[in-house]
């Protein structure tokens, strides 16, 4: 069986789904965190620059141009964040620590934003800063901002880093969940070995427990625990079925045997010969339903899968159109082996030769005189096909899944003798190979297909 993909497991995809959710979550709480700092500290900045162009404003108001002029020198000078400009209707520089008008882009509520140089080292560098605009009275213009570069440059590198944090995140979930995936697929893939032993007819196999003691572990105990108790119910269905085979067949065999010599003496002739050779024919039935029970529960209950064993099918099919050729010329029925070739399969050839006795034996059954039964297997892609067809009546589409029920016989077999318990000996053996049975139309007839899972895919022998 084929190891599945560690990234296909419900772990990873657990893992998976709880990182994309985790690193979208923490993305988007620091995004906001991030978002409502920088909101703080625009408020802040405006606030600040309200203020100083307040203070200016009235300054200019009380002492002029020349008063307001002073004062922006000696700001000016010290230096720092603070950025002002005054000048005069046709924007020629007045007094200020910016050397001209800046190129301003509008943001929110009168505030703009720009760029401006500044030399460091003797080479100019750009930076970013905020302020707002005032026409002041006689045409002059005044331009208070204050440096924000740094917050840009912050923002630049959340911008920038955020991106990358989160795609490392995603591939270190990644990693990560293939690394707990695999831990977790090696324990399951345990259970999971363990479970096809069992079904392949070891039923001592137990799923093993580790030192965790963990989910699994109760799981695993618990599963084995079934197992005891599946293992006892087992031994005890073949102790009953042992006793039923030796305490009933014996008894019948004798009793038909008994039924038969009596028969010999008294010959055909006389009314008692007549009801002894019916009593006969009920005993063989009898033997026949027993022996079709016991054989059902036995494929039903897994009781024979230590006779399990590579099976050629050739063999199998030759044997079966052996044993039914002669009734099949009695009849008029042509019965043929058609050509395929077929790989091994892994079985129990009695069942599988008593399913497929069924099927030939049904299908001489109901094909009418001058008919054709064709039995043929071949490779197919979902495993080995094993096929017997016939010319009969068929059976409706409506009908193919009751007939697999036991004692279910249609009304146009009422009158024919049998049991109503081949086709559900078929379906049981089917299962117990974990085969598929088909039921389908043969145009005219039906066509009985058994789909065993092959073993290998090594070329087999040429039926025909």
């Amino acid at each position: 069986m084929r190891a599945p993909n560690i990234f296909r497991t419900i772990a990873f995809r657990i893992v998976l789904v709880y990182v994309v959710l985790f690193t979208f979550s923490a993305a988007a709480i620091v995004a906001f965190a991030y978002w409502n700092t920088a909101r703080a500290l625009n408020d802040e900045t405006d606030q600040t620059i309200e203020a100083e162009t307040t203070g200016l404003t009235d300054l200019y108001q009380r002492e002029g141009l020349g008063g307001l002029t002073d004062v922006i020198i000696g700001r000016s000078v010290r230096g720092g964040q603070a950025l002002y400009l005054l000048t005069d209707s046709d924007l020629h520089p007045i007094a200020g620590n910016l050397d001209a008008w800046p190129a301003t882009e509008p943001v929110s509520e009168g505030f703009v934003e720009f760029d401006f140089q500044r030399g460091s080292g003797g080479e100019p560098q750009r930076y970013r800063a905020r302020g707002r605009i005032y026409t002041l009275t006689g045409g002059f213009h005044l331009l208070v901002a204050r440096d924000v570069h740094e917050r840009y440059e912050t923002e630049r590198i959340f911008t920038t880093a955020l991106p990358w944090s989160i795609g490392l995140m995603l591939l270190l979930g990644v990693v990560g969940g293939g690394l707990i995936s695999r831990n977790l697929l090696a324990r399951i893939d345990s259970i999971n070995r363990t479970s096809r032993e069992i079904v392949a007819g070891n039923l001592s196999r137990r799923i093993p427990v580790t030192r965790a003691r963990d989910e699994l572990d109760a799981l695993a105990e618990d599963l084995n625990h079934m197992l005891d108790r599946n293992e006892r119910l087992m031994r005890g269905m073949r102790d009953v079925t042992d006793s039923i085979a030796h305490d009933l067949r014996t008894p019948l065999n004798r009793l038909r045997n008994r039924l038969e010599g009596l028969f010999l003496q008294i010959g055909s002739e006389s009314a008692q010969g007549r009801e002894v050779e019916a009593a006969v024919g009920d005993t063989d039935r009898l033997i026949a339903t027993f022996n079709a029970l016991l054989l059902i529960a036995e494929a039903e209950a897994g009781a024979v899968r230590e006779a399990m064993a590579r099976v050629d099918l050739a063999h199998v099919i030759e044997g079966v159109a052996e044993l039914y050729e002669p009734l099949a010329e009695e009849k008029g029925i042509s019965l043929q082996i058609g050509p395929g070739r077929t790989a091994p399969i892994r079985g129990n050839v009695r069942l599988i030769s008593q399913a497929l006795a069924n099927l030939v034996d049904n299908a001489i059954k109901y094909t009418p005189p001058g008919g054709r039964i064709t039995i043929a297997a071949e490779d197919r892609p979902s495993g080995v096909a094993l096929s017997v067809a016939d010319t009969g009546p068929g059976i409706p589409p409506a009908e193919r899944t009751r007939v697999l029920e036991r004692f279910v016989r249609l009304e146009e077999s009422r009158n024919s003798p049998g049991t109503g318990l081949g086709l559900s000996l078929v379906a049981a053996v089917a299962r117990m190979h974990e085969a598929r049975l088909e039921l389908a139309d043969n145009a005219p007839g039906l066509k009985a297909i058994l789909i065993f899972p092959a073993e290998t895919q090594t070329p087999a022998r040429k039926n025909g």
